[in-house]
């Protein structure tokens, strides 16, 4: 089996492959004071709760952008399945282009964004990455990665407006009935989720006009908030949230990895 790690600033996502199928797979919270025996313990107790042995675990990849931990889970991966990760970045020889100024800048989760986007939809296509950055990925048919913008996630966004606000408490993100909020919670709900649905259409609205060719992309959400998000826009077009760790899966198979 493969363990894939998706090592985000906020969350860890964690995957577990057999062959090219998600059997499993679990969050947990980016904290850097953690050990590398901590590390062990907590996928062990995953493993162990999803009726898996350590043993099962024959290779292991990662893409990182938060280097703070990476080391720390690379050793505690290997103390728990006795496998050494894998890194995917920027520099990995997979069968993508990226067609940007600065391709070495561009982030490991962005790279296996496309690589996923490239194998499993075969066309033009916007990857909405909700993290605690919300990321568009603009991937062309023949695998180039042309580009995108990054903007503030939506939980870093609710948290900044209630951590600078002192009479705005921190509030359930949940979807609100109106635009309109009748007491606080409401305000803040609508303000922050309609918000970020209506800055990703308008992102997808500018981006669709600038795209090569004239063709129109297609959008895919993916993300742990990209549910929460999906049903409030009207640009998203399909909800893939695994799409990472399967991009993790491929990239592994590409370069050389057997489990």
């Amino acid at each position: 089996m493969l363990l894939a790690l998706d090592i985000g600033n906020t969350e860890i996502t964690v995957g577990l492959f057999r062959e090219r199928a998600l059997e499993a797979h679990w969050r947990l919270t980016t904290v850097s004071e953690r050990t590398p025996d901590e590390w062990a313990s907590a996928l062990a107790a995953f493993l162990d709760h999803a009726g898996l042995s350590p043993n099962q675990v024959r290779a292991a990849c990662l893409a990182s952008v938060a280097p703070a931990v990476t080391q720390s889970i690379v050793e505690g991966v290997r103390t728990t399945t006795g496998c050494a990760p894998l890194a995917v970045d920027s520099r990995s020889a997979l069968p993508i282009v990226l067609d940007v100024d600065e391709p070495l800048s561009v982030g490991a989760d962005r790279v296996v964004n496309v690589l996923a986007a490239t194998e499993r939809y075969r066309t033009d296509t916007i990857v909405v990455d909700f993290g605690t950055a919300t990321t568009f990925d603009c991937v062309t048919a023949d695998a180039r990665f042309i580009g995108g913008a990054i903007m503030p996630g939506l939980r870093t966004s609710a948290e900044q407006l209630t951590r600078k606000a002192a009479k705005l408490p921190a509030t359930e993100l949940k979807p609100p009935a109106r635009a309109i909020g009748r007491y606080t919670e409401e305000c803040i709900q609508a303000g922050v989720l309609f918000g970020c649905a209506d800055s990703v259409d308008g992102m997808v609205r500018r981006i669709r006009a600038e795209w090569p060719g004239g063709a129109t992309p297609r959008v895919i959400a993916t993300g742990g908030l990209a549910t929460l998000i999906a049903p409030l826009s009207s640009s998203i077009e399909q909800v893939d949230r695994d799409l990472t760790l399967r991009g993790l899966m491929l990239a592994a198979g590409h370069l050389g990895l057997e489990w």
